[in-house]
């Protein structure tokens, strides 16, 4: 069920491949282990993509295609988890990140105008960095193990259903057999 479910909406593996960020990896996109939906690599590839949704750089999904690479964790939902963090939600998350940080260092939240220019980079992320790049550390970190640990509940839970299944189906097979006999 759940492996039937990413597949469905997993993009395809020659997309992934030629994508022109991620040649710089050359032939480490050939390893089969990269495109295989176990729970090891699906519940891996959450945490590197959850991680890496948190983690303020340019090219995030290029750093989570190696890590994903490092691992042995699916490439493709490494790279698509990145995008939990979007021109959208990166406002309210890393905002949420900022105030958590600063909460936890114990500073008052200050107020700040936030513009997306290399020059509010160069002045205005002087004052914050701290707070927010803890903040968004903790939140990665936490998003990380969560999703790792959902991923393999969810998984467990529907191979599980699955073998119950199969065994309703067996018994029930057995049973009118039986009662044909």
């Amino acid at each position: 069920m759940a492996k039937k479910l990413l597949k469905k909406y997993l993009p395809k593996t020659n997309t992934i491949k030629e994508h022109k960020h991620l040649q710089i990896f050359g032939t480490l996109l050939h390893d089969p282990n990269l495109w295989h939906l176990n729970r090891y690599s699906v519940a891996t590839a959450f945490s590197v993509g959850l991680f890496w949704a948190f983690v303020p750089t340019p090219f995030q999904m290029v750093f989570a295609a190696a890590c994903a690479i490092v691992v042995r964790a699916n490439l493709p939902i490494s790279a698509a988890l990145v995008w939990v963090s979007n021109p959208v939600t990166m406002p309210p998350l890393f905002f949420f990140a900022y105030k958590l940080g600063a909460s936890i260092l114990g500073k008052a939240p200050g107020k700040f105008n936030f513009e997306l220019s290399f020059e509010w980079l160069l002045n205005g992320l002087g004052a914050i960095w701290q707070p927010f790049l803890l903040g968004c550390f903790i939140c990665g970190a936490t998003l990380a193990i969560l999703g790792n640990l959902t991923i393999r509940a969810i998984w467990r839970w529907s191979v599980s259903r699955d073998w119950k299944l199969r065994k309703s189906n067996r018994l029930r097979n057995f049973h009118l057999r039986k009662k044909k006999d």
